[in-house]
């Protein structure tokens, strides 16, 4: 089955409490991390990330924090997940590692079907916002 990993559910739980706090200003990375429970180490990164891929700002100082970069419909959760793991999450190890680590993939059956539920996945992910989700 696919699954996100750690830091792609991290940065959407932080992004999604970034965006549903919009009217309360910036919102800081220990703020997150006290509130969900989630390692502040690795949530500082994955926030760095979202904000190096221009999907959050980050405002340094002593009222310092992040923000959304842009309106909440206008953030893609595929945006959010490729800002972090650099890929949508696959379903066959011949789609994430490539054909030459897979010993049948010359004869396999099933790649053609699970391509089809991979673009499905992809699909799924570039037309949900991180509106519907808020």
């Amino acid at each position: 089955m696919v699954r996100l990993s750690k830091k792609a559910e991290y940065g959407l739980i932080a992004i999604r409490h970034i965006a549903a706090q919009h009217q309360s200003g910036v919102v800081t990375a220990k703020e997150i991390s006290t509130l969900y429970g989630i390692s502040f180490e690795l949530l500082a990164k994955v926030m760095q990330k979202m904000a190096r891929a221009g999907l959050l700002f980050s405002h340094q100082g002593v009222h310092g924090g992040y923000t959304l970069a842009k309106p909440p419909a206008e953030i893609a959760v595929a945006s959010i997940i490729h800002s972090i793991e650099g890929t949508t999450p696959v379903i066959a190890q011949c789609m994430a590692e490539g054909a030459d680590t897979c010993t049948v993939f010359t004869v396999c059956t099933i790649k053609s079907p699970l391509s089809k539920v991979q673009a499905n996945i992809e699909r799924a992910f570039s037309s949900m916002t991180l509106l519907e989700i808020v």
